[in-house]
């Protein structure tokens, strides 16, 4: 399938305040968390929206299974 691509500035848009759009990014995939409750507001617990959450993955208390249940919107350039 063919993704928009979007730059982290783009990304960090996404963040629930700036843009209405709660989009967080991991392993190069751009995914819409905004139908979560968790993601109110854009903040998760410490994390917030609009970034990639890649190397934070392995703290959490989840695996990255938990990405299964958001559409996928692009791709971090």
């Amino acid at each position: 399938m063919d993704l928009p691509i979007y730059s982290k500035q783009q990304l960090a848009l996404r963040n629930g305040q700036d843009k209405p759009q709660i989009w967080v990014a991991y392993k190069g995939l751009i995914y819409d968390v905004g139908s979560s409750r968790l993601w109110k507001n854009g903040k998760h617990y410490e994390h917030w929206a609009g970034q990639d959450l890649t190397d934070e993955l392995p703290d959490a208390p989840h695996t990255e299974t938990v990405f299964e249940k958001f559409e996928i919107v692009g791709e971090l350039k």
